[in-house]
């Protein structure tokens, strides 16, 4: 019996706990071209800084931190567990985690959820209406954000509880409320922006400064404790540096030789045969939930005639566009909405290379000659895109003009309808696997906010009985067909230029280990090691 106890394979728990005594430590090393923008996690909208959110900032509620398909499992974060909602899905009891404290030292109380969900809508987060304006209140605080009271969420600090209530079912609340803008922050963060300032956050890290012109840092939380191994984990770097402003040539040298761990950015096409040749084990190449497009602005010439708008489709040779990001094992063309497999998605592209037709579109719609200002960020591959677009713009008649933006601004600064941007390159990473992420988060009439720098729905198309029909599948479990036909809908209106499907290419250091690849923040950095 002894030798049979012996013998039995260690749990998960025991396994994890060898794996910290062995490899906890250590500096990792990331890199990317550019910053992303302010580093408020209730305002920031990139799938770049979402990735170091994962890791200092908890909701109510979390995505699981494992790798694959599980990573999709909701789970209780702060709070103890998901609740079940009650009277028809507009009540959700929350009941927190005793003992949990900002990295200020400070405790986490009801009280600081409560002043969370008032200050996601005071500061104007992106998704305030799109993914929280069912909360009751969320209308007044939209239509006046200063006095937001948000009376839809209440605090019991003596019982440990917070209770949501909703003007309307949504069958996606939960894992809206997994997402970094519904993070919770100390009642005393600042009703603005935060911009460059770290706010105190339950992760196990914290930011311990941030300069978009130079580096980001983490540093362990001093007050973490690991209250799930789920929804938080412990990390296994002691720190985690960010440096910004090498070309992705560099980056990728740099990795090669160990001088950093890891980019955000893709590596330059030229690189992948010889990244594949020699060093294939440090190479993970991953689907995603994405895709690169073109918003194009419904509401300014000449992207205000449909006809227009569908000639550029038709106008765009996809292929070219792969090849220019890095060909065909990096990325899949596409002109819809919706990337393979998500619920509903149904290949469908009304948009084969056809030239002489989008002329003659263009001529019916009598826009040729008009001067077209295409913007794109100052990335290598958004470069080589955008010149390639002036070309189609000209022949299709056009007057181009390209304008380039430090990726640090452009995402925001397209997303503003006082800056009259008509066109712009720009991408769509899922906050969460579901057709509703693309059809309603950047074509939905909640998502356009105009004046904003958090206007996500840059196109600004907008279609009221579409978005009605758009909450009935997502609410129906055998909506797919009718997801499909939105979809269809929507990719005639052509409020965008759809170009291909991106994949995740990870390069990573030869010091590093244990790398998982999650479906909502990509690689799990603090769950790598650094030998």
């Amino acid at each position: 019996m002894l030798a049979l106890l012996a013998a039995a394979p260690a749990s998960a728990e025991e396994d994890r706990a060898a794996l910290m005594r062995a490899h906890r430590g250590g500096t990792m090393r990331l890199l990317a071209h550019s910053a992303a923008g302010t580093i408020d996690p209730q305002v920031n909208y990139t799938a770049q800084f979402w990735q170091m959110f994962s890791m200092a900032y908890d909701g109510l509620l979390a995505f699981r931190k494992v790798p694959g398909p599980g990573g999709n499992e909701i789970v209780g974060d702060l709070a103890e567990a998901v609740p079940a909602p009650t009277d028809g899905g507009l009540i959700w009891l929350f009941r927190l985690r005793p003992g949990i404290r900002f990295s200020n030292g400070a405790p986490v109380r009801p009280a600081d959820v409560a002043a969370s969900f008032r200050r996601l809508f005071r500061v104007s987060s992106p998704t305030a209406d799109s993914f929280y304006g069912a909360i009751q209140g969320a209308g007044a605080c939209l239509r006046a954000p200063a006095g937001c009271a948000l009376e839809g969420v209440t605090a019991d600090d003596a019982a440990g509880t917070v209770t949501i209530r909703l003007s309307r079912p949504d069958p996606e609340f939960a894992k809206k409320l997994a997402l970094p803008h519904a993070s919770v922050l100390p009642d005393t963060a600042p009703d603005a922006d935060a911009g460059t300032v770290p706010l105190p956050g339950t992760g196990a890290y914290r930011i311990d400064h941030y300069d978009p012109g130079d580096s980001l840092r983490l540093v362990r939380n001093p007050h973490f404790r690991e209250w799930s191994v789920d929804a938080q984990p412990d990390g296994f770097p002691d720190a985690i540096d960010y440096d910004f402003g090498l070309e992705e040539e560099a980056e990728i040298t740099a990795i090669q030789n160990g001088q950093a761990d890891w980019t955000f950015d893709a590596p330059p096409a030229d690189r992948l045969a010889e990244l594949g040749a020699r060093y294939a084990d440090q190479v993970h190449l991953n689907p995603a939930y994405a895709m690169w497009f073109l918003p194009l602005n419904t509401r300014l010439p000449p992207f205000d005639d449909v006809r227009v708008r569908r000639a550029l489709n038709l106008a765009v040779d996809r292929r070219a566009v792969v090849k220019l990001f890095g060909g065909a094992r990096l990325a899949t063309e596409a002109c819809q909405v919706l990337p393979p497999g998500l619920p509903g998605y149904q290949p469908y592209c009304p948009y084969p290379l056809d030239l002489p037709r989008a002329q003659r579109l263009v001529a019916e719609s009598g826009t040729a000659g008009q001067t077209v200002t295409l913007v794109i960020d100052g990335s290598p591959v958004a470069r080589a895109i955008g010149t390639y677009m002036l070309d189609v713009l000209r022949d299709l008649g056009f007057v181009p003009r390209l304008r380039s933006l430090s990726s640090n601004v452009q995402f925001t600064y397209i997303q503003n309808t006082n800056n009259q941007v008509q066109a712009s390159l720009t991408t769509w990473y899922a906050d969460y696997a579901s057709a509703g992420n693309f059809l309603g988060g950047i074509f939905g009439c909640s998502a356009f906010r105009p004046g904003s720098d958090a206007s996500p729905n840059i196109s600004g198309f907008c279609d009221p009985a579409l978005d009605v029909r758009l909450q009935a599948a997502l609410a129906d479990p055998q909506g797919g067909a009718e997801l499909a036909a939105i979809d269809r809908i929507v990719t005639d209106q052509a409020p965008a230029v759809v170009l291909f499907n991106p994949s995740y290419i990870d390069v990573v250091s030869a010091r590093v280990g244990h790398v998982g690849y999650h479906e909502q923040f990509r690689w799990l950095v603090g769950q790598s090691w650094v030998q």
